[in-house]
Parts: C-alpha cells; sequence; structure tokens
C-alpha cells in the first residue's frame, strides 16, 4: 500500500491543503478542533512527513556528516562519540562517513553530501591539497570543520592537535631511556598526521645532537596488521643494526608490533620498546600496557561539532577559528625501563 499523502489529510479532515500545512509547521494558527481534526486523519491514514523533502526545499537538513579515515579506529570513534553528544543537543543527526584512506571514496561521500545539502561536514581528509572538494560545499553554503587535522586557510574552521609536538614527546622520551637505534613506523606520509608526527620525531633527534639514527618504515596503512608487518622486516636485520626502540605513527601500528615482537619471543621493552600515538582504551590494556602520545579524542568532536553548528546558525557573520589542543605523553610498562640498551 502507497503511503498517503498530504491531499489525502486534507480531504479526510475536509480541510484545506495550507490548513494541514499550518497544522504541520504553525500549529498555533489552527483553531483547536480543526486543529484536532487534522491530527485524527493523520492517524487514521498513516500519513509520515517528508522531512527529506521538506528541508531540501527551504535549502537546509537537520543531517550532519562526519567523514572518517578509518571507521574501524577507535580513535574515530571516539572522535565520533565526541561530536554525536553535541549534534544530538542540537535536535539533529549525525551519519558518518568511512573515506577507508581513499580520496576517490571520499570524493563520492562529499558529491553525495552536497546533494542531500547537509547542514555541515566534518571531516579528516585523505591526502594534502584536496581543497578544491571542500571549497565547493562551502560556496554551496555547507559550512566544513575539518577534524584532528588544522586548516591553515581564513575561510575553514578546524580542530587540530600539535602532532609536532607529539613527535617530540616520543622522541625525547626514547632518547631519554638510552635508545640510540629507534625507528619510525607508519605511513602512508600522504596523510597529514603521519607526516607531522614523524617530522617532530626527526626535529627532536636533530636537536639532541645525540648521534641516534632514525630509521624510517613507512605502511601503506594505519592498521595492526601494517604494524606486525613492518615489525616482521625490522626484526629480520642483524642484532647489532637492529632498532632498539619504534614510535608508531599510532596505537594500532604499535599494537602490531606488540603482537609481532612477544609472538616471536622477545621481550617489551627489554628489546625492543614500543611507544604509539592516540592513546586509545586498548593501549592501556594491552597484554604489555603501551606508552603512547594522548590526544583529547572525544574533546576534539565536540569541538568541531560547536564550530560547525556555530557557522551553521550565523552564516556570513561567523568567524572561523583554528583550535589546536596540546598533546600528552602517558608513559607506560612497554617503554619505561631501567635496562641496558644494547650497543
Amino acid at each position: 500500500m502507497a503511503a498517503a499523502n498530504i491531499k489525502e489529510v486534507a480531504r479526510h479532515a475536509g480541510v484545506s491543503l495550507g490548513t494541514v500545512s499550518n497544522v504541520l509547521n504553525r500549529p498555533d494558527t489552527v483553531a483547536p478542533a480543526t486543529r484536532q481534526r487534522v491530527l485524527d486523519a493523520i492517524r487514521a491514514l498513516g500519513y509520515v512527513r517528508n522531512d527529506s523533502a521538506r528541508q531540501l526545499r527551504a535549502g537546509h537538513s537537520r543531517t550532519v556528516a562526519i567523514v572518517v579515515l578509518d571507521v574501524a579506529n577507535p580513535f574515530f570513534t571516539d572522535v565520533v562519540r565526541g561530536a554525536e553528544q553535541v549534534v544530538e543537543e542540537a535536535g539533529a543527526m549525525l551519519v558518518v562517513c568511512n573515506s577507508g584512506e581513499d580520496s576517490g571514496r571520499e570524493l563520492r561521500h562529499l558529491e553525495l553530501l552536497e546533494e542531500q545539502r547537509v547542514r555541515g561536514v566534518l571531516i579528516t581528509p585523505v591526502g594534502h591539497g584536496r581543497q578544491a572538494n571542500l571549497d565547493k560545499l562551502v560556496d554551496r553554503g555547507i559550512p566544513v570543520v575539518l577534524v584532528d587535522r588544522g586548516s591553515g586557510r581564513a575561510s575553514l574552521c578546524s580542530v587540530a592537535v600539535d602532532d609536532v609536538l607529539g613527535g617530540r614527546l616520543a622522541m625525547d622520551h626514547l632518547l631519554d631511556q638510552g635508545h640510540r637505534r629507534i625507528a619510525f613506523l607508519g605511513g602512508p606520509f600522504s596523510i597529514a598526521q603521519v607526516a607531522e608526527r614523524h617530522a617532530g620525531a626527526a626535529a627532536a633527534l636533530d636537536e639532541r645532537g645525540s648521534g641516534a639514527d632514525l630509521r624510517v618504515a613507512a605502511t601503506t596503512s594505519l592498521t595492526v596488521t601494517a604494524g606486525r608487518r613492518a615489525a616482521e622486516e625490522l626484526l629480520t636485520l642483524p642484532a647489532r643494526q637492529r632498532p632498539t626502540a619504534v614510535f608508531c605513527a599510532n596505537d594500532l601500528i604499535a599494537l602490531g608490533v606488540l603482537q609481532e615482537v612477544t609472538a616471536r619471543g622477545l621481550r617489551v621493552p627489554a628489546d625492543l620498546a614500543i611507544v604509539g600515538y592516540d592513546d586509545i582504551e586498548f593501549a592501556g590494556a594491552a597484554a604489555v600496557p603501551l606508552s603512547s602520545v594522548r590526544q583529547p579524542r572525544e574533546q576534539l568532536g565536540r569541538t568541531a561539532a560547536q564550530l560547525l553548528l556555530e557557522e551553521a546558525a550565523s552564516g556570513e557573520k561567523h568567524r572561523h577559528r583554528h583550535v589546536v589542543f596540546q598533546p600528552e605523553l602517558v608513559v607506560r610498562r612497554s617503554s619505561e625501563q631501567p635496562r641496558r640498551v644494547r650497543r
């Protein structure tokens, strides 16, 4: 059976289309008896208003979208949770789109979101320099806020963490522990956060002038599986060339390294110290609790959603802001020791 439409409601209630519209949108303007007749007709016919069509005609929506790099990564789960809280409190709904670190897939999501005229888009973009896709949304009056990424532009709000500082914190800690053969694991470097974390680590090593060596093991993704594969390659090196410590671009990579090292009967941190990034819940609960650079994950999502809703409400009067949070190193057993580092 086809769904009832507004004309059938009007005919059943014996009123005009305008009266039904007023009951749905401005009920206080309709006499109580007439309003009740219309409501009775709606219930009798099972009419459901088409909010989607109405909002498209009005040029706005109660839907906010968030486009993340990897929906399976617990870091983004926490970011989404923070954003969802703010969006729902505003009477809107948050939908989650997963780019899967694929720029083509990201573009398809953005094109569909533009067609739907969502209220706004929160996004952690894939790679660098794809601003044209976001500019198109902004030109259509759809606010865009970058999440976990600085925009460097006056036309977009952004919420980020100082990832260069985070890389410095991790490297300084490993150097303070006496390590001189250190590896950075992560990738692809087209992801800005990966590049910035590596840049911070490299800068800290250069500034310390410790004579330490930083080996880079680039991965094709930021997953546990990628971490295990990177660890396999490192562990094939001769013992005197093998790193004594690794700094991983995120906690999933670090957990993969931890799995591979322990599967081979090696000790953490005695044979290999590990530091991750994000401090997801699994980091502290790992078999060897994982040291990690903590990001305020839910706060990132909340702040980004607040900026987006402010812009949607104020339009051209909105002043774009760039919020940068400071990371914090959380030291656990995977890197803290005393121990004598192999020479």
